[in-house]
């Protein structure tokens, strides 16, 4: 990727945060599923390794000792202690989409990918330097109502500083409950001073799938792979061939990924056969997720965009169209996520978002890290990259 090019992640799947997605009260992308041959979620109880390492012996000497000898034992909350040593542990495998989420921000991501969760309502991710920013906020949303702008540099969360944050943590201190409100001190480009932002978080409703004709042109946006996100695409793609379109333009910009099994479905809505994604487990072990017969536009020209913003699922999608010669990418080069996260849960309702395996396109090619490279680099943006889409796509049609 480019040194300049800004890797971008909307916020919780979505900003108000989402995921693994996660969007956004904070936006996050990130996969959940399964595939035959890795494993399975299991319980708490059946997790527990008993034969623990003789250096995890140290956090129960640490324990004794903070319970004697600490000065103000009214500070000893042993829920934070735990809560704090858990997530050390995961912050140390140095992997930034393993993370450890608490119990009660475990119930605010439950909803998201679902297309309902409260928030700001703005994609998140990070600026070339590394600093939580503003990728997008969301139309009609607090974050737009209140002046947030992409690019916008998150300095502070109610008055924490995001230096050391992983996106994921700041996604989840930036959603919380309908109603309550959250400030973060801004940095934009242009501005003399950082300022502060007040903003009250409410419900966001996410569209994942919106289309128009142009011309004979069907253009679709999809933001996101959430659990309905399939089936509004195949609504929109019948009725764009119910309508005579020619072509299709598909908009995956700012996208942060979401559901494999949403990505499986929507991918095969435009191939009629092969694979959508090679799967390496953490055993070595190769499988492949096929294609679904059936799809409902596996002959229209597709042109995909694609920008920085593009992760996870949007990568495989994008991935297995370019492999197969099916579409024509257009952008700037992709976020480059490409490993897989389950979800596990504790037996104190938290959870652990767990690396499990890394994906690759379906000739092979490496994702993660790298991203999805477009046929054609354009440096267009909004609507002027979308006509150049369909400007090209006539083109093709025409030959």
């Amino acid at each position: 990727m480019e040194e300049n090019q800004r890797r971008q992640i909307p916020i919780g799947f979505i900003i108000s945060l989402v995921f693994n997605c996660l969007l956004f009260g904070a936006v996050i992308f990130l996969v959940v599923y399964q595939i035959p041959g890795l494993m399975k979620p299991s319980s708490p109880q059946t997790a527990i390794n008993k034969e623990l390492p003789k250096e995890f012996n140290v956090l129960n000497e640490a324990w004794s000792i903070i319970n004697s000898d600490y000065v103000d034992k009214t500070k000893i909350d042993s829920q934070k202690l735990g809560d704090g040593a858990v997530k050390g542990m995961i912050d140390a495998l140095g992997d930034k989409f393993s993370v450890f989420v608490d119990p009660a921000n475990t119930k605010l991501e439950a909803n998201q990918l679902t297309g309902k969760f409260t928030g700001i309502g703005a994609y998140v991710g990070l600026s070339k330097d590394r600093v939580i920013m503003i990728s997008a906020p969301m139309d009609n949303s607090p974050a737009k109502e209140a002046g947030l702008k992409s690019g916008d540099l998150i300095i502070k969360i109610d008055g924490v500083e995001t230096r050391n944050m992983t996106i994921t943590d700041a996604a989840l201190k930036i959603q919380g409950p309908a109603g309550t409100t959250v400030t973060l001190q801004i940095y934009r480009d242009g501005v003399d001073q950082p300022f502060d932002v007040k903003i009250t978080r409410r419900q966001i409703d996410i569209q994942s799938v919106s289309a128009e004709l142009k011309d004979d042109i069907l253009y679709v946006a999809l933001r996101g792979f959430q659990q309905n996100s399939s089936n509004d695409l195949i609504k929109a793609l019948k009725d764009g061939v119910d309508k005579k379109a020619t072509g299709i333009v598909l908009d995956l910009r700012n996208n942060p990924g979401g559901l494999l099994d949403s990505a499986v479905k929507v991918t095969s809505q435009f191939l009629d056969k092969g694979t959508v994604t090679k799967v390496i487990d953490n055993k070595g072990e190769s499988s492949t997720l096929p294609i679904q017969p059936g799809g409902v536009a596996t002959k229209l020209p597709v042109v995909v965009l694609i920008n920085g913003g593009s992760a996870s699922a949007s990568e495989i999608l994008a991935g297995a169209l370019q492999d197969y010669g099916r579409a024509k990418i257009i952008g700037q080069q992709s976020y480059g996520k490409g490993s897989v996260q389950m979800i596990r849960s504790l037996s104190d309702g938290s959870t652990i978002h767990i690396t499990i395996a890394r994906w690759y396109t379906p000739s092979g090619k490496q994702i993660d890290s790298v991203g999805i490279k477009p046929d054609l680099v354009s440096d267009l943006e909004g609507d002027e990259l979308v006509k150049y889409a369909i400007d090209t796509l006539k083109g093709n049609a025409a030959k």
